[in-house]
Order: structure tokens, then C-alpha cells, then sequence
């Protein structure tokens, strides 16, 4: 087991967001989940470590639009759907965050990374 230096933020959606997923046009690539279903994985975003409270609404700051844009394009890639507006206050109406202080890695296999492109800082 390792100690990463690393906090995180796990990202649940919330009803407003799984409303949109539903209203999304269906195809084989995208089924319709409940809310229930969608919460059942949410996702985990590391950020650096951070010591207190404010850290971590400086690093929300910071991140909460790539956050945003991201949990989006997993449901609709080109942004065809998008809300016209993003705004932080529509990202904590869509999103629970659960603020993840320490990050332990069990695996043994060596840490990968990847950038995704366009979300890359």
C-alpha cells in the first residue's frame, strides 16, 4: 500500500443532472439510468493535497468547470445538449462533492496516466 499525495473529490450527480441524462435522445450508446443507478458510480478527481477546508474550496474553484464539462461529455460528447450556461452555482445543484483527504493506493501495479485531450491544464 502507498500514500499518494493527493486529495480528491468524489462526484455524485444529483436529480437535476439525472433529469438531463434522461432527457438526452436515447441510442444503443446511451441507456436511460435513475438517479439511484448513476449514483451508484460516481467519480473520483484528484486534485493536490490539501490540509483544510479552504484548500478544498480553493481547488473547487479552481476545477469545478473541467469537472463539470467532463461528467457532461460522458453523456453527450459534442455538447449538443450542453445547458446553455454553466455556472458554478448549476455545478452544485447538479453534483454532490464528498471531499476525499487522503488517497491510498493498494494496487501493485505501477500509477499511469494519461491526459485527456482538452482537459489537460
Amino acid at each position: 500500500m502507498k500514500l499518494i499525495n493527493r486529495s480528491g473529490f468524489a462526484v455524485l450527480p444529483r436529480q437535476p443532472f439525472a433529469d438531463w441524462t434522461q432527457s438526452l435522445p436515447q441510442d444503443e450508446m446511451h441507456e436511460t439510468l435513475s438517479l439511484e443507478e448513476q449514483r451508484q458510480e460516481g467519480t473520483v478527481y484528484l486534485i493536490d493535497e490539501v490540509e483544510s477546508e479552504d484548500d478544498f474550496a480553493r481547488a473547487l474553484g479552481q476545477h469545478w468547470q473541467k469537472i463539470f464539462e467532463n461528467e457532461l461529455s460522458a453523456w453527450d460528447e459534442f455538447g449538443d445538449h450542453w445547458p446553455a450556461e454553466l455556472s458554478s452555482q448549476l455545478f452544485d445543484q447538479w453534483f454532490e462533492l464528498r471531499p476525499q483527504v487522503m488517497t491510498l493506493d493498494l494496487s501493485s501495479q505501477p500509477l499511469m496516466t494519461a491526459s485527456l485531450e482538452g482537459l489537460e491544464d
